[in-house]
């Protein structure tokens, strides 16, 4: 057992990094891509880039992480003898935490609507308005308690913090949408909700636009580019099947985006049949906060006292989510302020989570003029640059006899598999070009 903590179990891992990935991004972020995107046409796209560029990356996270056994700085700084890589690093931890910092904004949004729906089972919901209105003080306190319930967790490390909670979290998530499916589709409405996200509309596949928005999806839900499935890759045990794992939460991360949009899109149109307006004014469907804030709460409230119930488990679904994503968000700094300046992990953790809510609170203070710009720079901007680098690195820098030692470790016959025969060429030609195509495609 290595001191700096494993994982206990394969299950304990992949529930935990099938976690990280299975945030707001998959349960808000990517239906509202496919409501913007064309339905089935995005829901498409998004599985082939994710299994065909968001997969190499994160193997390449998993590979770099348990070779070197680090945080994502010295890691980054080993494979690359040279101080570049350890300022990559940086800039991952940073753009983490610069996530985390708009991530708890959201994240407490849920946990206040949650909260609401659970004190209207027995509180008149006219005397709990300040909970759902937008303002500077509800949005500081419930990303003040949604951050300190992430430190609290990751406080305990990985067994006792990481996997403990991850391995009680996502099978309640997976219940609790697979349950409001069942609800959603048994009302009217909800048939035109399935048509409009399976049946795809193949003239919009190769729209540029479309294709940036289902690669950026996918290396967002998939915490790819800022050193998270780094940091857990680096406490997998040695006689793991990597190839095998990153494969499993891949599949998960994927399968629950997916189950969120069975979820999202045929709840609008039962909203539609109850009268609530789920198109723009140019004709396309609502999405992002006006579709999690405004739409399904009146779709709640249109269906009388069920509604309350299922408001309740819909933000508590919501809440879980965002919390399985934040605490792998939080290891990444947290994880090198341990290991490279000898901090202990109680100290450096809430060290971090004070860092994290000082960004927030500036975000919340100037929200207009910040929050949409964090968001870009970081998910559409740093971190595709940091998936090509992460490519570049692995690819052309770090030696190939070096990785196919790591990967025997747990899958001695590796070298004969089609992974091999196709994984590291993959990640050195295809992935930077046509990450780096789409990067510029989306700065020009």
């Amino acid at each position: 057992m290595s001191s700096r903590g494993e994982f206990s179990s394969r299950l304990g891992f992949i529930l935990a990094a099938a976690g990280s990935a299975v945030g707001l991004g998959n349960i808000w972020g990517f239906p509202s891509q496919v409501a913007q995107n064309g339905g089935a046409a995005f829901v498409l796209m998004y599985l082939v880039l994710a299994f065909f560029l968001a997969y190499p990356v994160l193997m390449a996270e998993l590979i770099i992480g348990r070779a070197t056994r680090s945080n994502v700085v010295d890691a980054l700084g080993q494979i690359t003898k040279s101080k570049a890589g350890r300022y990559v690093g940086i800039w991952g931890a940073l753009t983490a935490s610069l996530i985390l910092s708009f991530y708890a904004i959201v994240a407490g949004w849920m946990l206040a609507y949650f909260v609401e729906s659970l004190l209207s089972l027995v509180v008149d919901s006219a005397t709990l308005t300040w909970l759902t209105d937008f303002s500077v003080l509800r949005n500081w306190i419930f990303c003040l308690l949604f951050l300190a319930f992430t430190a609290a967790i990751v406080t305990g490390g990985v067994k006792q913090g990481i996997e403990k909670w991850s391995v009680r979290l996502m099978p309640t998530l997976v219940l609790l949408i697979v349950a409001l499916i069942i609800y959603v589709s048994l009302q009217p409405g909800a048939i035109d909700g399935w048509r409009a996200y399976l049946v795809p509309d193949f003239s919009k596949v190769t729209d540029p636009d479309l294709l940036i928005s289902a690669l950026g999806q996918a290396f967002f839900s998939m915490s790819l580019g800022v050193g998270t499935m780094l940091v857990y890759g680096s406490y997998i045990a040695k006689s793991e099947n990597l190839p095998s794992l990153g494969a499993s939460v891949a599949l998960v991360d994927i399968g629950v985006a997916v189950l969120a949009g069975m979820l999202i899109i045929p709840a609008m149109y039962v909203a539609q049949a109850n009268g609530v307006a789920i198109f723009t004014d140019a004709g396309d469907l609502i999405a992002g906060d006006a579709l999690i804030f405004n739409v399904l709460p009146n779709l709640f409230a249109s269906i009388g006292a069920v509604g309350v119930v299922v408001a309740c488990v819909f933000f508590a679904l919501m809440s879980i989510a965002a919390v399985t994503s934040s605490i792998s968000m939080l290891e990444v700094p947290v994880s090198y302020i341990v290991e490279s300046h000898k901090i202990p992990r109680l100290r450096s953790v809430w060290i971090m989570t004070a860092v994290v809510l000082l960004f927030s609170s500036i975000i919340i203070l100037y929200f207009e003029q910040l929050f949409g710009l964090v968001i870009s720079i970081t998910t559409q901007y740093s971190q595709p640059l940091l998936g090509l680098l992460m490519c570049i690195f692995v690819g052309w820098i770090w030696r190939r006899d070096t990785i196919l030692t790591e990967l025997k470790s747990g899958y001695d016959q590796v070298e004969h598999s089609i992974f091999w025969r196709v994984w590291p060429v993959y990640v050195k030609f295809i992935c930077p070009i046509i990450i780096g195509i789409l990067f510029i495609r989306t700065v020009l």
